[in-house]
């Protein structure tokens, strides 16, 4: 079946991830998405293990349903071949800087005014409004200057990394939403229009909204901060054989929890009575969260939670989400095989539409596979 977007072309001249991921769920929906390299190719076909040089698994997660040509926009003749693609397209996307764009004629104006009904999308680190225009822009920079380190290390003083490349995978999500808009919008007025996503203003934009807090009104109301995620209290907790995620969260699923670990005294503390109270307790309600927790075993804590309809979950590794019970019988993990690359595992496609779904229809493209489409 054909996915909500066939039909959409998309030149797709991003690299590393934000820009890749978007595309890929582009393509998993259906557009024909040609990814165009430099000749020196897309920087993560070299991160990690691979069968075949250029073939890196990070690239392998982040390309599939697409089509791959090398062109140097620096030569004037595959400058022109690339300009030829872009006049079939839908949608035209780069992570290359503005300022080089312009130099090559790449820029929304230029090519906006060649082409009125394209979709140009400039995947950036920063707004091109600020003073921070020019600078360069990659996950860690990004984690750090959007507060996220900070928030991270809140509990040692020490900033610290999330342990995912977390900017450049909201910031693709971002763009993956802005581009059908822009579609959609063309539908109704059959014109094109110039999209700018960039990476700090979209990160802190996703960090802030529990952690404004107090900061949200004017004059504060008290510090910025979301009181419960800070807490140093707040992890997965240790049972007596491993760990458990574990979140009561309403009033009865908190006396429901405190029957189970017969503790009536906790469940009479007005410092736990509702939600209000226990805003102004998290530390100490975690902390005795915690010892409770500690004198069973996971087993034996998963089943008494799910009998009490308590959320909770167990601790996997990335490792164990490969054997997982509900991964497994949705069939998020598919063994397929590349032309080139032989048996691989990949995630499949989480979003559902019931009548155009998506679908693999291909895995990510050796470099310049697809030189025929020229």
């Amino acid at each position: 079946m054909a996915g909500p977007l066939r039909g959409v072309r998309v030149i797709d001249m991003t690299s590393i991830a934000m820009g890749p991921y978007a595309t890929q769920i582009l393509g998993d929906m259906g557009a024909e998405v040609i990814k165009v390299e430099a000749p020196e190719g897309d920087v993560f076909r070299a991160s990690g293990p691979a069968a075949n040089q250029g073939m890196g698994p990070a690239y392998l997660n982040l390309n599939r349903n697409k089509y791959s040509v090398t062109l140097d926009a620096k030569k004037p003749g595959e400058l022109e071949q690339l300009m030829h693609l872009i006049d079939g397209a839908d949608v035209f996307i780069s992570n290359v800087r503005p300022v080089a764009l312009k130099r090559l004629g790449l820029d929304a104006t230029t090519l906006c005014a060649r082409s009125p009904k394209l979709i140009h999308c400039a995947a950036v680190g920063f707004g091109q409004n600020g003073p921070y225009a020019a600078q360069p822009a990659f996950d860690d920079i990004i984690q750090a200057m959007s507060g996220l380190a900070d928030l991270q290390g809140h509990n040692t003083g020490v900033p610290a990394y999330v342990n995912t490349i977390l900017a450049d995978k909201v910031a693709g999500l971002t763009l993956a939403y802005a581009i059908p808009m822009a579609l959609f919008e063309r539908e109704r007025s059959g014109q094109g229009q110039s999209i700018e996503v960039p990476m700090f203003e979209t990160l802190v934009s996703f960090n802030l909204l529990e952690h404004m807090s107090g900061h949200s009104y004017v004059p504060p109301k008290g510090p910025m901060g979301y009181n419960r995620v800070l807490s140093p209290q707040r992890r997965p907790y240790p049972t007596r054989d491993g760990f458990l995620a574990l979140l009561p969260y309403t009033d009865a699923q908190w006396q429901r929890f405190f029957a189970l670990a017969d503790r009536a005294d906790l469940a009479s503390d007005v410092r736990y009575s509702n939600a209000s109270s226990r805003a102004r307790h998290f530390n100490e309600l975690y902390k005795d969260l915690a010892d409770i927790v500690v004198q069973r075993d996971t087993a034996q804590w998963i089943a008494l939670l799910a009998d009490a309809d308590i959320p909770h979950a167990r601790v996997n590794t990335l490792e164990s989400l490969l054997d997982d019970p509900h991964l497994s019988a949705t069939g998020f993990f598919q063994h397929v095989q590349h032309p080139s690359e032989g048996p691989l595992i990949t995630t499949s496609i989480p979003v559902r539409f019931s009548r155009t779904p998506g679908q693999i229809r291909s895995l990510a493209p050796r470099q310049d596979a697809d030189r025929d489409i020229l």
